[in-house]
């Protein structure tokens, strides 16, 4: 009897530790899962193209040459990714929704790492002008070069580019910055310059900006990052000091009150789009656009490793709504309805379920609504996808499948090629019938015809070949960083493929030693030159007079667009669209004039310049015939349109100014934290007040 009554407690012993075998797995299922959703690089986004700007991302053949490609705006770029602007070409880059880049030509910029509260790139060649509005409190945003790493320790701006010589020059607009080579490591604050022209101590040199160079740099920065908003305030360094958060986006647009600030691309929301109050939804985006429009209708498809199918659009606005939050159609009206401003954002390729049709030559695809669950997840180097959720990849019910014309339709041949209005098919309230015995899917490499043509065609914009010298350099240069450096499981050797070491921690630790040059006289070096920084000026002005009376009238038209049933509205539309060309027209020609006078000035250089060089040099009195006059190298003329930013700006003489030494404070008193403290989100830290 005894041996009996003990079965049932043996029974539930087994219960109990078949229950919590249980709840082991899960939990460690989710943690797997967790673990696996870390781990995904993130995305950052090419946000302005001028000129010729090449993109490779190395998946082709890591172990041979980049393929490059054009890049296109609203790109997103990640680890192991590679952008190189041409000459005369510019670019600016978002990495999140407060800290930017703005490349200039010949410049070359490597992602390294982009993940959770860590930014590690690589530069080259050229120049480049970085925008940190916001840190979180452990978060590292860094800038590997030849001669060492640029730690951004504060927000600020940052210039850093490369002399004739190959020096490192790295300018402090504004913020803290700390350097780290093997030559040792330290800090340079707001109003300096270091010289970096290796890793010794004795090649490098501390100097101040000179402020006429400083505010031009500044001036050009904002005059390109903010061409619809800013008013030329920053023509002078000292007006930057004095107000250097004025265009902050975080600070002057409401789109942030209202979205995670930390999401790329918020900053283009105002201009384009109103946020209303929906029922149900809260806050939503309207873009402002024609009737009829469509979300996920004008731009492009490609296959990005490892995401797959992206949606890029050809839309300025067209990158935050289409990888963030939802869209719902409110009274004919679609709207982005975002997540809220506390809430970790978490990047997509394309937030959209792909439904196949009865014809296997045709696909459509419909944006997820609010609510309606997105599986994330990845692609290996086979593309097969792996899932980092259980969210169920063929939804039975999607909200926007009823909307008429919401589902988009192409032939499975042109998935790769431009989305425009005029070149797709949308399936009416006739077709919904056919529509609800259809299983959409999230995963569109689930769909055999899909998956056969992203993965066996050629997609892509057209090819760039760079010059086999720049090709090699880019190639062959190796850059230091200074903090540590983790692989990622979706770029096998990147480290060596990029060319990257990691200074040690014997370097890192020690003090550098510089040359104080803060007090001497130093001439200028690689700046542009007063007349045609003047000139530049000038003209820059021009062109900011033009484009505020070019959005004047467009939103003029836009308000008389509300009253369509109005005769006199219609005839003041016709009327400003008539001036809008006529303007156009005179700007244009004012342009061509200028430039031709420009390359005028340049012949009549070039030909000055080849008559000095014909002509023997003069020996001065007292020169020695065994010791001749070293001939200045001429100054090579841009063939650009205009001038260029200065790569680095003029030392200047006058004081030493208070410098901060040791570790810099994490959260200056002055710099309120962010708005999504004590949320979800990662909003906490530093940043721009």
């Amino acid at each position: 009897m005894d041996r009996i009554k003990v079965w049932p407690h043996m029974t539930i012993v087994a219960l109990v530790v078949a229950l919590v075998s249980a709840l082991g797995v899960a939990y460690w299922m989710k943690q797997e899962q967790s673990a696996s959703a870390e781990e995904l690089p993130y995305a950052a986004r090419i946000q302005r193209v001028d000129g010729e700007v090449a993109f490779s991302d190395g998946v082709a053949n890591p172990d041979a040459e980049p393929q490059w490609i054009t890049a296109t705006p609203n790109q997103p770029f990640s680890v192991g990714d590679r952008i190189y602007t041409r000459d005369n070409a510019r670019t600016s880059l978002a990495f999140s929704g407060r800290n930017f880049a703005r490349l200039d030509p010949n410049t070359s910029l490597d992602v390294v790492n982009l993940s959770d509260r860590r930014t590690q790139l690589a530069l080259r060649d050229g120049s480049a002008m970085f925008d940190i509005g916001y840190l979180d409190d452990d978060e590292i945003f860094e800038v590997a070069t030849p001669h060492g790493a640029v730690n951004f320790d504060q927000p600020g701006l940052y210039n850093l580019g490369f002399d004739d010589s190959g020096g490192v020059l790295v300018s402090v607009l504004s913020g803290l910055a700390q350097i780290v080579g093997q030559g040792g490591s330290g800090n340079i604050g707001k109003g300096e310059m270091l010289t970096m022209l290796g890793q010794t101590a004795a090649q490098l040199a501390l100097s101040r900006l000179n402020p006429d160079d400083a505010g031009y740099l500044v001036d050009d920065y904002y005059d390109y990052q903010y061409p619809d908003t800013y008013d030329g305030r920053y023509d002078s360094y000292d007006a930057y000091l004095n107000d250097p958060y004025y265009y902050d986006p975080y600070k002057r647009n409401v789109s942030y009150q209202y979205a995670n600030p930390l999401i790329p691309g918020l900053n283009d929301l105002d201009y384009y789009g109103d946020w209303q109050q929906i029922d149900d939804y809260g806050y939503a985006w309207r873009p402002r656009v024609d009737d009829g429009w469509v979300p996920y209708q004008q731009g492009t498809w490609t296959n990005d490793y490892p995401y797959g199918p992206t949606w890029v659009s050809s839309e300025p606005w067209g990158y935050a709504p289409y990888h963030y939050g939802r869209w719902a159609n409110v009274g004919n009206q679609w709207y982005w309805i975002p997540e809220t401003a506390n809430t970790t954002p978490a990047y997509a390729p394309a937030l959209v379920a792909f439904v196949p049709l009865d014809d296997v030559n045709q696909i459509g695809w419909v944006p997820l609504g609010p609510g309606e669950a997105y599986a994330p997840h990845y692609y290996d180097a086979n593309w097969q996808p792996q899932y980092l959720s259980r969210a169920n990849l063929a939804p039975a019910q999607l909200i926007n499948l009823g909307i008429p014309g919401a589902v988009t339709v192409v032939p499975v041949d042109a998935f790769g090629r431009v989305i425009e209005p005029r070149n797709v098919r949308r399936l009416e309230s006739i077709d919904q019938q056919r529509l609800a015995s259809v299983r959409s899917t999230l995963d569109p490499l689930t769909l055999t015809p899909l998956r056969n043509a992203v993965i066996h065609s050629a997609w892509g914009r057209g090819k760039i070949d760079l010059p086999p010298g720049i090709a090699k350099k880019l190639h062959d240069t190796p850059v230091f960083i200074g903090r540590d450096f983790k692989e990622s499981k979706f770029r096998k050797n990147l480290a060596k493929q990029m060319r990257v070491e990691r200074v040690s921690d014997k370097d890192r630790n020690r003090k550098f030693q510089i040359r104080d040059e803060r007090q001497e006289l130093k001439a200028a070096r690689h700046v542009v030159n007063v007349e045609a920084r003047q000139e530049d000026r000038a003209r820059r002005k021009q062109e900011r007079t033009w484009r505020q009376e070019e959005h004047r009238r467009t939103r003029e038209i836009h308000r008389l667009n509300a009253d369509r049933g109005n005769k006199d509205a219609a005839r003041q539309v016709r009327q400003i669209e008539q001036q809008q060309k006529a303007a156009a027209q005179v700007q244009q020609r004012q342009q061509r004039d200028a430039a031709q006078v420009q390359q005028r000035q340049q012949r009549m250089d070039r030909d000055n310049q080849r008559k000095a060089q014909q002509q023997p040099p003069q020996q001065p009195q007292g020169q020695r015939v065994g010791n001749p006059a070293v001939q200045m190298k001429p100054h090579k003329m841009e063939p650009a349109a205009r001038p260029q930013p200065p790569r680095a700006a003029q030392r200047q003489t006058v004081g030493q100014p208070e410098r901060k030494t040791g570790k810099p404070d994490r959260k200056p008193e002055d710099q309120p934290r962010s708005r999504g403290e004590g949320g979800g989100g990662k909003a906490k830290g530093k940043g721009k007040p």
